[in-house]
């Protein structure tokens, strides 16, 4: 087992909002973001798939867009939109197919991976859907591919929406990179600017692009001898 340690660091929700674009190219062109993951459905998408077919280098997956579910108290979530039913096995496949096309519509190729936004495609019936689709397009599909760990610690709420700052900071970030298994691991980020977005996760959004960003991040990768990768080098792995 090689004990090289690489890191692809990937954006979520490019797309979103033209704030959520800013950050994520503004981490990509001054900080360690090497990929991002695309929301197809919202009018940000355009530009943002038009940046990345400008950047290669930014690897550009699809993020499965079925819903976004707010936590109003201990366990309430209620949707903020729903695109689908996710029990309805059809409907979903329907939509994965659809969401699918449109990112090869906007980006002229298809994605270098495959994730979800709030992780919906790790319960069923959109799991299985998910990997269907990941094993025909021959790419990885997030915590369901055995080469690549996944690591969603650096992300500055518990998941009941309570804020943990100390998460989202330099400390933060390089206490997660002490501790990556040898190996390829992705660790999951939203950076963004201007907090454009009813979310739940907004002003976070912004520390994530001022740690991505901080030369002592890079210093620290280079220190532990930790390669930056992205997803291009998986393309058309299995």
């Amino acid at each position: 087992m090689s004990l090289t340690k690489s890191l692809i660091v990937n954006a979520d929700d490019f797309g979103q909002s033209p704030g959520v674009n800013r950050g994520i190219i503004q981490a990509f062109e001054e900080g360690i973001v090497t990929s991002a993951s695309l929301m197809v459905r919202w009018p940000a998408a355009e530009p943002a798939a038009a940046y990345a077919r400008a950047h290669p280098d930014l690897s550009l997956g699809l993020h499965i867009d079925l819903g976004e579910w707010i936590c109003r108290g201990d366990d309430d979530w209620t949707p903020a939109y729903e695109v689908v039913d996710l029990e309805n096995l059809s409907a979903v496949a329907e939509e994965v197919s659809r969401q699918l096309s449109l990112f090869q519509k906007l980006v002229g190729k298809i994605p270098t991976h495959v994730d979800s936004h709030q992780h919906v495609h790790l319960n069923e019936p959109v799991r299985s859907i998910a990997i269907n689709a990941a094993r025909e397009l021959a790419v990885p599909l997030r915590n369901c591919t055995a080469q690549v760990s996944y690591c969603g610690d650096f992300y500055g709420q518990t998941a009941n929406g309570s804020s943990l700052p100390d998460v989202v900071s330099v400390d933060g970030l390089i206490k997660i990179l002490n501790g990556l298994s040898p190996g390829l691991t992705e660790l999951g980020c939203h950076p963004g600017l201007d907090n454009d977005l009813e979310t739940m996760y907004a002003a976070e959004r912004s520390e994530e692009v001022s740690v991505l960003c901080d030369p002592r991040i890079r210093a620290a990768l280079s220190d532990k001898e930790i390669k930056l990768r992205s997803f291009n080098i998986l393309a058309g792995d299995s």
